[in-house]
């Protein structure tokens, strides 16, 4: 566990060890979460390719919708239904 001081303009720096853990470099993003009870949750943030986010919502049972078939979920959606 390391212990960290807060600066007057209320900055924390992570020390290198830290850094290392998290796998941040220069230039790097962070997420922080707030958590219950004053907690929070630090995650680097992870450095990708748009092309790797295509196919992301494809459904995996490759089954194709009509346009009829789409609009019922989304009237169901709608009502409750799901």
């Amino acid at each position: 566990m390391s212990t960290l001081t807060v600066t007057a303009k209320g900055q924390v720096t992570l020390r290198k060890d830290i850094l290392k853990h998290l796998g941040i470099k220069p230039g790097s993003k962070v997420v922080v979460e707030k958590l219950p009870k004053g907690r929070v949750e630090i995650k680097a943030v992870p450095k990708g390719d748009i092309s790797e986010l295509f196919g992301i919502l494809k459904p995996k049972n490759n089954k194709k919708l009509t346009i009829d078939e789409i609009n019922d979920i989304i009237a169901d959606a709608w009502a409750g239904k799901k």
